[in-house]
């Protein structure tokens, strides 16, 4: 009778090919941290324009040097 706990010796480990897994994440990761950019810099523009004295100019303005700030800053991330 076979042994339900044994493992099959017909896998080894790390010869799987991952290269769809590693695309998948990579485009998940990078649409992450761009989205995040994207809606922090919509959150500052709306909360300045429309908080009580606030204005249109100056929303677009500190989302604007948000927006470069955290392009540069993300784009320089971690070298491989």
């Amino acid at each position: 009778m076979a042994d339900p706990h044994h493992v099959s010796d017909a896998y080894v480990r790390g010869s799987q090919e991952i290269r769809e897994q590693e695309s998948t994440f990579e485009a998940f990761m990078g649409l992450t941290k761009w989205g995040s950019l994207i809606l922090a810099a919509l959150l500052v523009f709306l909360t300045l324009w429309f908080q009580p004295g606030g204005s249109f100019v100056s929303g677009l303005i500190t989302a604007g040097v948000l927006a470069v700030a955290g392009f540069f800053f993300l784009k320089s991330g971690k070298k491989h």
